[in-house]
């Protein structure tokens, strides 16, 4: 293997700290005070464009004309210290991993920066692929895998991709990627045969890519 690629949100620390819940307060207020959205009609517009289009960015971009970075930059402006502490496990994990390690989500640099920082994992990812990578298009969409591959020029099947979300994990199974389905037990339905494992926590990884790099050689 010659990369593991992390997502970010409720992948490198669990969905239990809620830290989209902050986020989702910034898209609501964004939606009713910067583009204009009716507020009884916000949560729910907001929900319809996730499902629709991968982000909530998406929908705004293509129906109400919105400028992506000022978007961006409004609503991860977010206290993220207050929901994420250091995890050395998670450190001491990715150090052992002997594999370039990088981050590809569907959030911004800026938000990568600060959740890594309140993580502990400063110093530990080779570079961060964020919503930019292919003009917006977030993931499951096949092209930011695309764009990634070929910045690092290497083949999907010389990938681990760690996701929380099973359906970013399908196209990344299209590409020849193992997949690791990072969740609580029991939520990855057996139909998800494009799960290759299914993990509690990122910090467990290390087995896994250990074994998929010695058969890779």
């Amino acid at each position: 293997m010659k990369a593991v690629l992390f997502d970010l949100d409720n992948t490198l620390y669990p969905a239990e700290r809620d830290l989209f819940s902050l986020i989702d307060v910034r898209i609501n207020h964004y939606m009713a005070a910067q583009v204009g959205i009716d507020q009884q009609e916000v949560d729910g517009l907001r929900r319809q464009y996730w499902k629709d289009y991968g982000t909530t960015l998406q929908g705004l971009i293509r129906h109400h004309e919105v400028d992506p970075e000022d978007y961006l930059d409004y609503v991860h402006a977010v206290d993220v210290g207050s929901r994420l502490s250091v995890d050395d496990e998670l450190r001491r994990s990715i150090e052992a991993l002997q594999v370039p390690s990088y981050v590809f989500t569907n959030g911004s640099r800026c938000h990568v920066d600060r959740v890594v920082a309140a993580l502990g994992l400063d110093g530990l990812f080779v570079d961060v692929f964020d919503i930019r990578i292919a003009n917006y298009q977030p993931k499951p969409n096949p092209d930011p895998y695309q764009q990634v591959l070929a910045k690092l020029a290497i083949s999907g099947e010389q990938c681990v991709m760690v996701e929380d979300q099973p359906q970013n994990l399908k196209t990344a199974k299209d590409f020849g990627m193992k997949t690791i389905l990072i969740s609580a037990e029991g939520a990855c339905d057996k139909a998800h045969s494009y799960v290759d494992a299914h993990l509690a926590r990122p910090a467990q990884i290390g087995p896994l890519v250990r074994d998929w790099s010695a058969v890779r050689r």
